[in-house]
């Protein structure tokens, strides 16, 4: 099983390759209770040790008002990891399925999960956030980018988003979706599921079935796309003269 040395050494790599985190930083983790940002927060409290620059961690968790969404084990695990914790109550939910009965809601609640995050990080005076998602997170919004955009993106690993001053870190982008689930197992990190009716039946699930099917085949290729995203000197696209 994967130690949480081996997520410390991919989360160090990713910080000096992109400069993700300044000395004096305060950092906080948006942590929705998946096994993405539970892991995340670990890491990034355990990273205070042992980085080259002193930054500190608090956790954020947006409440999006779903039935039987229970916080507390989140806020007992932030708690036991001496992480400073904050529930951000919303009413989301209810705006997404009750009032606008949105049939693909994943983009609006993103859109509206986040303003109520950047909103919370105002308020507390914070400037940078890390999110959980790892290289298969990247590689399959690429491949839905590409689908149902006709777009060659994928979202970076770090982000100045300027309306809201701030800036969005993904320490995780090196790590495999395998290599996280392994970690938490092994280290026991609890995880809340999503109480959220359109988990499992995204656009993103079938991308990621999709590229399971191909990686059977191809055993390398998330590495080889991963290796893509990161040499955009080889691009050959069909550039007009």
């Amino acid at each position: 099983m994967v130690s949480m040395k081996r997520i410390l050494g991919h989360l160090r790599r990713a910080d000096e390759d992109f400069n993700m985190i300044n000395d004096g930083d305060t950092v906080a983790v948006g942590v929705s209770g998946g096994k993405d940002s539970m892991a995340l927060v670990k890491a990034m409290k355990l990273y205070t040790n042992f980085a080259k620059v002193k930054f500190e961690v608090v956790a954020v968790t947006v409440d999006l008002g779903f039935d039987g969404y229970d916080v507390r084990p989140i806020e007992e695990y932030c708690k036991s990891l001496d992480v400073p914790f904050t529930c951000v109550k919303t009413q989301i939910e209810k705006i997404i399925f009750d009032e606008r009965q949105e049939q693909n809601p994943c983009s609006l609640c993103s859109k509206l999960r986040k303003g109520a995050l950047f909103a919370e990080l105002k308020k507390q005076g914070i400037s940078k956030c890390a999110f959980g998602h790892h290289r298969d997170d990247a590689l399959e919004t690429l491949l839905m980018s590409m689908f149902y955009e006709g777009r060659i993106r994928t979202f970076k690993p770090v982000t100045y988003l300027d309306r809201m001053d701030v800036t969005l870190i993904r320490p995780l982008v090196y790590l495999a979706e395998h290599e996280i689930v392994s970690a938490v197992k092994r280290h026991g990190i609890p995880v809340v599921k999503s109480p959220c009716p359109a988990c499992g039946t995204t656009k993103r699930q079938e991308t990621k079935e999709l590229l399971s099917y191909i990686s059977k085949s191809n055993p390398k290729a998330r590495n080889i796309l991963l290796t893509a995203l990161k040499n955009p000197d080889q691009y050959s696209l069909w550039d007009k003269p």
